[in-house]
């Protein structure tokens, strides 16, 4: 018997890629792929060492796990790794990262078909 559930998010995945991405740009080091993403965010909470709560917002990038190949590798994210997102006459840069202990990234569904990547914003290019 086949896995309704499993089907319908890879329906709705499929709409979300073919309705709700643009083309950015994924680098690590030398190496690069262009993806489709939906852009998102997530906020995040983190208490400091005098019990103060900051919050902090994350650019985040959906992509489909399988469209993130680098030197002919399918890899995951990594702190560190930079994506660029053109808007306009401009390109954002974010690295790859999130607050604390928290991982770069979280599968965005729980049969692993899409990455949602946490990012900060650290420079503004002339495109």
């Amino acid at each position: 018997m086949a896995d309704l559930l499993e089907q319908g998010m890879s329906f709705l995945d499929s709409k979300r890629h073919e309705h709700m991405t643009r083309t950015v740009t994924y680098h690590r080091g030398n190496s690069s792929v262009a993806l489709q993403a939906t852009l998102g965010q997530t906020n995040f909470e983190q208490t400091d060492e005098y019990g103060i709560v900051q919050k902090i917002e994350s650019r985040d990038f959906l992509v489909r796990t399988g469209d993130l190949v680098l030197d002919g590798q399918t890899v995951l994210p990594q702190a560190g790794d930079l994506i660029r997102d053109t808007g306009g006459s401009s390109v954002f840069v974010c690295e790859v990262s999130a607050p604390g202990n928290e991982p770069p990234f979280r599968y965005s569904d729980p049969y692993r078909k899409a990455l949602r990547i946490h990012t900060k914003h650290i420079a503004t290019e002339i495109a």
